[in-house]
């Protein structure tokens, strides 16, 4: 039998969305359901957020926010093993419905009349967050994708307004996710001087290739993990790479699939 998560949020209930009177915003209505199922913590959502959005489309992003049908679940109890497995498209859910996907598929290709494409040639992958105008992101560090998926590429600001508790959401491997702002220090740091080839320039972080975990103490782990409370987590971090992009965790298959 199912269980509500009732001191996450209700069950079942209908989140209404926020009409901002900004020209650049729209209104967004979420549907969202958690609750515990033989040994899982299940997420059903029609992926619309609980907050105002950017208008899409817009000058970065062509694509149309639309309603979707998602269902994944994870690990109710999680266990931390010694080996990290990268993760691709979405690497977590946030508590209000939205998938949050920190990673891009795009990459620079100076053929491209936008500059990237998904043509991995160069290996230069862009940044969600570091190449945000060029991708269109909103003031909730989101962006639609071709199926008119919202979803989070950094900190959910609108998200986060207004509430009481620390806990975002949870990651691929059941996990719990965090924001407590400064208190949760990045491993990662820019690399010095200049890009060797591909776009030039600076490493301004627009650029995955332009950070590199450098660790140090009181930095959480290369997966952003660290403890809180005495447990194992994962943290929402301002800077790069502002989600886990690993787990350390076993995968749940809804995840696990590109």
């Amino acid at each position: 039998m199912d269980r509500p998560l009732s001191h996450l949020l209700i069950s079942g209930v209908t989140i209404a969305g926020i009409t901002a009177s900004a020209v650049a915003a729209q209104a967004a209505s979420g549907s969202v359901s958690i609750t515990k199922s033989r040994g899982n913590i299940c997420m059903v959502s029609n992926g619309l957020p609980d907050h105002s959005t950017g208008r899409f489309p817009n000058s970065g992003n062509p694509n149309r926010i639309a309603a979707q049908v998602i269902e994944v679940c994870v690990p109710e109890n999680p266990v931390k093993t010694s080996r990290a497995t990268q993760l691709r498209g979405s690497t977590g859910f946030a508590l209000n419905g939205v998938m949050i996907r920190p990673g891009t598929a795009d990459y620079y290709d100076p053929s491209s009349r936008r500059g990237f494409s998904r043509n991995p040639a160069s290996g230069w992958k862009l940044d969600g967050k570091g190449a945000g105008s060029q991708l269109g992101l909103d003031n909730n560090n989101a962006h639609v994708d071709h199926r008119g998926l919202y979803h989070y590429h950094a900190k959910p600001t609108g998200f986060l307004k207004g509430r009481n508790s620390s806990l975002v959401g949870f990651a691929a491997d059941g996990f719990e996710i965090h924001y407590v702002g400064s208190k949760a220090k990045s491993g990662y740091t820019l690399k010095p001087g200049k890009r060797n080839g591909g776009p030039g320039g600076k490493h301004d972080g627009a650029y995955v290739q332009d950070w590199q975990f450098t660790g140090g103490s009181g930095t959480l782990d290369k997966c952003n993990g660290g403890t809180l409370n005495g447990k194992f987590v994962y943290f929402v971090t301002d800077s790069y790479p502002y989600f886990p992009h690993c787990a350390w965790g076993k995968v749940s298959r809804d995840f696990a699939r590109p």
